[in-house]
Order: C-alpha cells, then structure tokens, then sequence
C-alpha cells in the first residue's frame, strides 16, 4: 500500500501526513529487535534466490550462473534480513568479497573466470553491493544495522580479516557535474578541459587511453569536490551513498578511477568508485562527528586530491545546492 502511495505522492501532496504514518508504523513494526539475519548461498531456497536476483540493485545479476558466481565460491559471502511476518521476503541484502586487499575495481570482482581467494590469506571483507528490496520500506533504515552485525558474524567465522571496506558507487556525481556546468559554476576550465566534459557522453571513452589520461587528473578534482564539499540543504553531502556510509561512521578512504566501466557506471559516475573503510575502532567517533558537525572523515590521500589535482584550478566550482 505504501509503494502505491509513494507513486502518488507528487501528484497528491496531501497525502504525506498518512505516508508520515506509515513510516512511523514501520519503524516500529521493523524494530531491530524483530529483525533476523540469514546467510543466503546456493543452498537457500530458490524462491528466495529468485528474489535476489530481481532485488539487485546496484550491478545487475545476469541469470542464475551470474548468481552463483556471486554467493557460491568460498571467498564470496551474501546476508539478508528477514522478519518473521515475511517469511520468505528479503528486506535488504548484502553481497561481500573477500580478499587480501581493498579492490579498486568492480568488475574483476565480479568476473566468471577470477581466481578465487583463499580463505586462509584473506584480510579484507568488502561490501560491493547493498540493495533495499521493498520500496515501501523506503525512509526505514536497516541498512546501518546490517553492516555492523555482518562484521560481527565475519570476524566470528574468519578471524583473520583485519579490514572491512565498501566498493561503492557514486551515482550522483555526474547529474551534479552537469548541474554545475548548466549553472555556470566550472569557470575557470582551460579549452581542453571543457572538451574533456563534454566527451565524457561517448560510452567509448575509456578505450582511449590518452584521453583517459587527459581526463584523470580533472576528473578526480572533480569528484574530490564533491565527496568533499558539496553539501544539501541540510549541510550534508549531496552523494546519498556517501551521507549513508560517512553516517553509518564510516571515512572516506579512496576514489578509485575507472573503478566501474560498465554502461551505468560510466553514465552515472564516470566509472568513479570509492572505498568506504569501516575503522572498528572508530566508528562511534566519526559517526558523532558526522551527525553532530557534519564533518566528514576522508583520507590524507583523498584530500590531497584537491591540492595536486587542481594545480590552483577551478577556483569557482562551489559546493552546489
């Protein structure tokens, strides 16, 4: 009834003090406290299976070889939500690989052929994908909550990992990018560089590799603004995965350049991805700093981003409304 709801709500404003309602409902109904983590592999039943599949929401499950592929293999891990009402009904998932480093790129993770890791030699759990499955649960966070009990039930089982990160996309960057051109607000862009932007519509630009070259170091200024300093009316960052994991007490660890090549990536984010890193010991410190100062826990490497890669450019970009 909600979802039906949510579709109507532009249209029929007046309707936003019963979906008001209903979110306050539900937050009750889905309390943490009723909510029961399941690990789902290929042994789980196939209706739920077949829902993980229609629920993927960040990189798109090709059929069930592509699934398997994904929660089969020793080095790869997926946990869900459930409650007890929905039995058979996912809430949100989590898809995670293991590793001994922090993966800057998507699509070797998800490969047919890769070379999976031993579990012996694995030090790294990252969170590539995280899909909320029931649109009338929008606005009721389990999100947070699942993060953090998955790392509990990882270092259970596999003493050995030492670092927990996310591969994340960034998929408003480039809608912002070309809000800020429209407004006038990328002044200071040599003739080159506006040619850069403007080629980043042609899917086949990762292919040149002079081009790709050309466009990094811009690219990365770029983004480093927007992680960094664009913020929304409520003086948070505009990304809305970046507001989840920096409020979840994650820091801002790495933009990884060309970290998803995929049509949507490239649409999205120019290919952009970050590492989001889960420092166990300093989760509640920079959650408070975030809800309390807004403040955003990013990496000496990424700050320096805006130093070397703007070489005193771009002056006038701002942090867009």
């Amino acid at each position: 009834m909600r979802a039906d709801l949510l579709a109507r709500l532009k249209a029929h404003p007046e309707l936003k003090p019963l979906d008001r309602d209903l979110v306050h409902l539900f937050n009750s109904w889905f309390n943490r406290g009723f909510l029961v983590l399941r690990r789902i592999d290929w042994s789980s039943p196939a209706l739920i299976l077949e829902k993980i599949i229609r629920y993927e929401a960040v990189h798109q499950i090709n059929g069930w070889d592509d699934l398997r592929n994904r929660i089969d293999p020793p080095d790869r891990r997926c946990y869900a939500f459930f409650h007890p009402a929905l039995l058979d009904e996912p809430l949100i998932f989590v898809e995670i690989a293991l590793s001994q480093t922090i993966p800057a790129a998507v699509q070797p993770l998800l490969a047919q052929d890769r070379t999976p890791c031993a579990l012996a030699e694995a030090r790294t759990a990252t969170f590539y994908s995280i899909s909320n499955c029931q649109q009338g649960l929008a606005g009721v966070s389990f999100g947070n909550f699942l993060i953090k009990q998955v790392v509990e039930e990882l270092r259970r089982e596999l003493p050995g990992l030492e670092t927990f990160v996310t591969l994340s996309p960034a998929p408003g960057f480039m809608a912002w990018l070309r809000a800020q051109e429209n407004q006038g607000k990328l002044e200071g862009l040599s003739m080159e560089e506006a040619q850069v932007l403007e080629s980043l519509d042609d899917p086949d630009w990762p292919q040149d590799q002079d081009f790709s070259a050309r466009a990094r170091a811009l690219l990365e200024l770029l983004a480093a603004r927007y992680f960094l300093e664009a913020r929304n009316g409520s003086n948070k960052p505009v990304d809305p995965v970046a507001r989840f994991h920096l409020g979840n007490g994650a820091g801002l660890e790495r933009i990884n350049w060309l970290g998803d090549t995929s049509e949507k990536g490239l649409a999205e984010s120019a290919g952009l991805m970050v590492n989001y890193l889960y420092d166990l010991s300093r989760i509640e410190e920079n959650h408070e700093a975030f809800a309390n100062q807004s403040e955003i826990v990013a990496s000496s490497a990424v700050r320096r981003l805006l130093k070397t890669g703007g070489r005193g450019r771009l002056t006038n970009v701002v942090a867009g409304r």
